[in-house]
């Protein structure tokens, strides 16, 4: 059997002190003309500040994929860029598409191009290997990946300047400084 909770004396005259000693309650710690001037500073924050937040965390938010396309060297970054900037015409729809594309090794384009780099990547590295600051196996790897490049005959005339620029280098030698005529 059960026994019933009976609630002690002590904890009844606690609860009926409590109760019976409370103040008047304050919902704000301003009153009248000053509690409307603060409310409607507050309200036109509101509605002047969420907004242009808003808009730019949704903006900042949009252009990520296209960052990280920049960052790997991802081959067609122009189009991850367009679609990003669609997405952002299409209220995001478009966004988780640019996203797993900045994020995908580009296969076809290898195959077809002979390789998963975009032009800035070599440009970037050729500028290292000029100033010595690439190790020796990866001069090595970039002359491998532009020889590969030409054999295929879908090089950029800038990159074949570099390959013969490269061509000329040796491991662990920066290239000497260039006269001006």
């Amino acid at each position: 059997m059960k026994r019933a909770y009976l609630p002690r004396p002590g904890s009844l005259l606690a609860f009926a002190v409590a109760a019976l000693g409370t103040g008047s309650a304050q919902a704000s710690l301003f009153s009248g003309d000053t509690l409307d001037a603060v409310a409607n500073g507050v309200a036109w924050a509101v509605l002047v500040l969420v907004p242009i937040i808003g808009i730019t965390v949704f903006w900042l938010v949009h252009v990520l994929p296209e960052k990280i396309a920049h960052k790997r060297h991802h081959p067609q970054t122009q189009a991850i860029q367009t679609l990003c900037l669609l997405s952002l015409a299409f209220g995001g729809l478009l966004w988780p598409i640019a996203w797993l594309w900045a994020f995908t090794k580009p296969v076809a384009y290898k195959v077809a191009y002979g390789t998963d780099k975009h032009d800035d990547y070599f440009e970037d590295a050729g500028e290292k290997a000029r100033a010595g600051e690439l190790v020796d196996e990866e001069l090595v790897r970039l002359k491998q990946e532009l020889d590969a490049m030409h054999a295929r005959g879908a090089l950029p005339a800038k990159l074949v300047r570099l390959r013969e620029d490269l061509a000329t280098l040796k491991p662990g030698t920066p290239e000497p400084e260039r006269r001006s005529a």
